[in-house]
């Protein structure tokens, strides 16, 4: 057994252990709310934004992006579990500002090994073994995170499934200090 996998099963058995009432806990999110974000290691909505288990939805991935997925997952989060507020959350020094679409296939294209990054670029340490289906998807990278979290506010406020009764705010997360900052622009987008 790897040791990652060792770990991740005993600190599940320590929590299973003092489980306690979370049995209980309700399948709609107690405070109504979700929050699209960022699937970065630094980032815990739970701290940021000052959840217990129970009280919110959080959906992640790479880039916090309104991705058709991500939009899926809000409009469960609302229609069957009763959501009635929205958050966008991207963040400072994000990853998907580090690439594009066309590099991201290119590295895929030569190995389906991790890359590396330094001052020259993105590289692959080995070339066999890659695939060109990763040149037919959109992996939604930005250059601009605040033009970013405009946008997904747009997506998910533009989209058909969405009613016009759910405020849909926007915001970065800064990795430097800790703090929610509002993008304005965003959040006026995303009012109801």
């Amino acid at each position: 057994m790897s040791t990652i996998k060792s770990e991740v099963l005993a600190a599940n058995a320590q929590y299973a252990e003092n489980f306690g009432d979370k049995a209980d806990l309700a399948l709609p999110p107690a405070r109504g709310f979700a929050i699209l974000t960022c699937m970065d290691a630094r980032l815990d909505p739970a701290k940021y934004a000052g959840l217990a288990e129970g009280d919110a939805h959080v959906i992640r991935n790479a880039g916090g992006r309104a991705s058709d997925d991500a939009i899926r997952s809000l409009v469960i989060s609302h229609k069957l579990l009763g959501t009635k507020e929205w958050f966008v959350i991207h963040h400072t020094d994000c990853g998907m500002e580090l690439f594009d679409s066309n590099i991201m296939g290119d590295l895929l294209e030569e190995s389906l090994a991790t890359a590396t990054v330094d001052e020259n670029g993105w590289r692959n340490q080995q070339s066999e073994g890659g695939s060109t289906d990763g040149k037919y998807i959109n992996w939604l990278t930005f250059k601009d995170n605040a033009k970013s979290v405009v946008e997904d506010v747009q997506r998910i406020r533009s989209s058909n499934l969405v009613p016009n009764t759910i405020p849909v705010y926007g915001y970065i997360y800064d990795c430097k200090t800790g703090k929610l900052v509002e993008v304005p622009e965003a959040t006026k987008i995303g009012s109801v």
